[in-house]
């Protein structure tokens, strides 16, 4: 277990807390010393702060107010409070118990370390010396008086004593929701025409499974209505052909501009010779309209030929023209993207939800892998609009992912 309050400890803490914060330590027992003057002298008057505690056997734990220490001997009132546990025996196991009495989420005594509640945690009085290996506060812990404990114990919190390694305070403050974040939130190399042609090229010599005798992998574009499905594969294309392409029929309108099933060919711009795979454009979703899951079906399975024109008013059969009886593996569809229109993600239709979910359940049925190609990013951050390369360094692009998942 880290006694250094990293990334992750913060991250948790402010999933928590809410909003997008910063921590900056103001006290620290192993450094201050672990005394109530110390403690009071460095925090009095600064605004929220979080409260960590590291045992000597691997337990991190601890609390948060929203509310300034002020020495001023009395309970304070704080809502937003909450004790936590991030560790336990040294193993993640992130928990957080919400205040239930607010009047009484923290006592503000002059002689007192941090605490909270009346006393759930009470972390120490006056003066502790360090005896060699540990801080052997002389606090108590009363968990359940003032917070819930959502099953939670001293035992399970704390290990059923005081003596710790060390006690830090941090004072937790907002930061702008576009400032950029420290590090990126995904793993990438770094961006650079090396990177693109890196990509590209590893695109070109993409072969599916010898064995398996297909030709080109089939992959089948899913959406919403505007979401950008079309525009999607003009970019692929246009990307693989040297210029600009608008083979699909793109652009915005009140119902979907693709009415036709199209089975579109990726060509290298040099050669003209084909990629291995295949990108499927088809009816982009709406409340009532769009794909249905009877539809879904025939796709998936590849009963539906190039150019299937769609008509509600005419369920697909096998005879339906073009209507391919034994669909061989190579005519089925191997992978599906949804694609998600990033800055509606908040207010997307709940019927266009569950359509989106019936579909899917049609290919986990079939055991076909799916992924998410958020669009439109450049309206979510205005930032990452003038700067792509900076996308996995936004934090408004890293919370919108998160509500994906």
């Amino acid at each position: 277990m880290p006694t250094q309050f990293r990334q992750r400890e913060q991250n948790q803490l402010t999933k928590w807390i809410g909003g997008r914060k910063k921590y900056t330590l103001l006290y620290r027992a192993s450094r201050d010393g672990c005394t109530n003057t110390a403690f009071h002298n460095t925090c009095n008057n600064k605004g929220p702060t979080v409260t960590v505690l590291c045992s000597t056997d691997n337990f991190m734990y601890g609390g948060y107010t929203s509310a300034s220490w002020k020495s001023s001997g009395n309970y304070q009132n704080d809502g937003a409070a909450f004790l936590f546990r991030l560790y336990q025996n040294g193993n993640w196991k992130p928990v957080r118990m919400p205040v239930m009495n607010a009047q009484n989420a923290t006592y503000d005594h002059p002689s007192y370390g941090p605490t909270f509640g009346a006393h759930d945690l009470h972390t120490f009085s006056n003066t502790i010396t360090f005896d060699g290996r540990c801080f052997p506060l002389n606090g108590s812990a009363s968990f359940g008086e003032s917070y819930t404990m959502n099953g939670e114990n001293y035992n399970s919190i704390a290990n059923g004593h005081l003596r710790v390694k060390d006690i830090r305070v941090y004072l937790v403050e907002d930061l702008a929701g576009d400032t950029p974040l420290d590090g990126s939130w995904r793993k990438t190399a770094k961006w650079n025409p090396k990177l693109l042609n890196e990509l590209k090229e590893k695109v070109e010599k993409y072969k599916p499974l010898k064995d398996l005798q297909v030709p080109q992998a089939r992959i089948l574009l899913v959406g919403q209505v505007g979401a950008g499905i079309s525009s999607f594969f003009n970019t692929i294309n246009s990307i693989f052909r040297g210029y600009i392409t608008s083979q699909a029929c793109s652009g915005n309108a009140e119902h979907s501009l693709t009415t036709m099933y199209r089975m579109y060919q990726i060509r290298n711009g040099q050669t003209g010779t084909p990629m291995n795979f295949r990108l499927h454009d088809t009816r982009g979703l709406e409340a009532d309209q769009g794909i249905d899951s009877h539809e879904m079906n025939y796709l998936l399975d590849g009963n539906l030929p190039d150019r299937h024109q769609f008509n509600p008013s005419v369920p697909i059969s096998g005879d339906t023209a073009g209507f391919v009886v034994s669909p061989n593996l190579s005519d089925k569809i191997h992978c599906v993207i949804f694609v998600l229109d990033g800055s509606i993600v908040d207010v997307m239709p709940e019927k266009v939800i569950e359509r989106m979910k019936n579909l899917q359940l049609r290919m986990n049925q079939r055991g076909i892998p799916q992924i998410v190609l958020l669009t439109k990013i450049d309206k979510v951050c205005e930032a990452t609009g003038e700067d792509i390369s900076q996308v996995f360094y936004s934090p408004v692009i890293k919370e919108t992912v998160d509500r994906l998942f």
